[in-house]
């Protein structure tokens, strides 16, 4: 009897590294990305239509506002890219169940677009590698590979040529979450204004962070995380610099809006130092709301 549903889950991410390289002819930067997946995750279910009946798109769960329910939703255009890529009719329903903050620099899209691919090879029994997996997630943008394998990675390019990080022990987060997202391109619209005038290298691996990963020193992977959007962030949005000063002084090893932002990043010792700076950040008053998560954790997978 053929499977008429299945149900993949997928974590989101934090850049313990964005590098971002000077803006070239096409308008895109070339960067330097360490990626890690953390315990949040959105849930994709896709579930057979009728014949005829195309893609339909519905959204669930406590991160909704903002999210299109139609054609223009990155899993809506996954699906549409791999009927097209495998000459398949796709009729089907996607709900998405989403924990990943919207527009929060934590990828949630790139995750449900992620998720959908791996649904669609499960239900329409493709047999696909993870290279073909990534092959077609690449196309649908930089994030959208990494959320296929999770763990941690290391891009490069435009983010999207992914190599494995040599990456040991488990690391403690929390996370600052805005209640109003941040643009992507206006935020890179912001970091090349900034920079107006300014010589921008190439950007390199954080080697300092890689060794730091590989010892399994949080210490020091919280000394060297780095985002060069960081300040763009904040110059659109003030506010962040006050919710990165609170944590700090409430004893983070490390802090930076992750991505594009708003959300802010709090790389901290073990639980128990996770859930004071939970406290101390929620009775602050600076931010909307706080998650404690973990990473690193493994990409898209079905679990139903």
């Amino acid at each position: 009897m053929p499977i008429k549903n299945v149900t993949v889950r997928v974590p989101a991410k934090v850049n313990l590294q964005l590098s971002v390289g000077p803006r070239e002819e096409d308008g895109f930067h070339n960067l330097v990305s360490v990626f890690q997946a953390i315990s949040i995750f959105d849930e994709v279910t896709l579930t057979l239509g009728q014949p005829k009946s195309g893609v339909t798109v519905s959204i669930t769960g406590e991160q909704t506002h903002g999210v299109p329910a139609d054609a223009n939703n990155l899993a809506a255009q996954a699906a549409a890219l791999m009927a097209e890529e495998y000459d398949i009719e796709i009729d089907a329903h996607i709900e998405i169940k989403k924990s990943i903050p919207v527009a929060g620099g934590m990828a949630g899209g790139s995750a449900d677009a992620a998720a959908t691919i791996v649904a669609i090879d499960y239900l329409y029994s493709l047999g696909m590698s993870r290279e073909e997996m990534a092959d077609i997630a690449a196309k649908l943008g930089s994030d959208v590979p990494f959320m296929l394998n999770g763990g941690t990675a290391i891009g490069t390019g435009h983010g999207d040529q992914l190599t494995s990080a040599l990456s040991r022990g488990t690391y403690h987060w929390v996370l600052a979450l805005s209640t109003h997202g941040l643009s992507t391109p206006a935020v890179y619209a912001e970091c090349d204004r900034l920079r107006t005038g300014l010589e921008i290298v190439e950007p390199q691996t954080n080697e300092a962070l890689m060794q730091a990963l590989l010892a399994a020193d949080a210490e020091s992977v919280g000394a060297h995380l780095i985002n060069d959007l960081q300040p763009a962030a904040c110059s659109l949005r003030p506010a962040l610099r006050l919710v990165l000063d609170v944590g700090q002084e409430y004893g983070a090893l490390g802090a930076l809006v992750s991505g594009s932002g708003p959300t802010v990043a709090f790389l901290v010792a073990d639980e128990e130092a996770g859930l004071d700076l939970t406290v101390a950040l929620t009775s602050s008053g600076v931010v909307g709301s706080v998650v404690r998560a973990y990473g690193p954790v493994a990409g898209a997978k079905v679990i139903s």
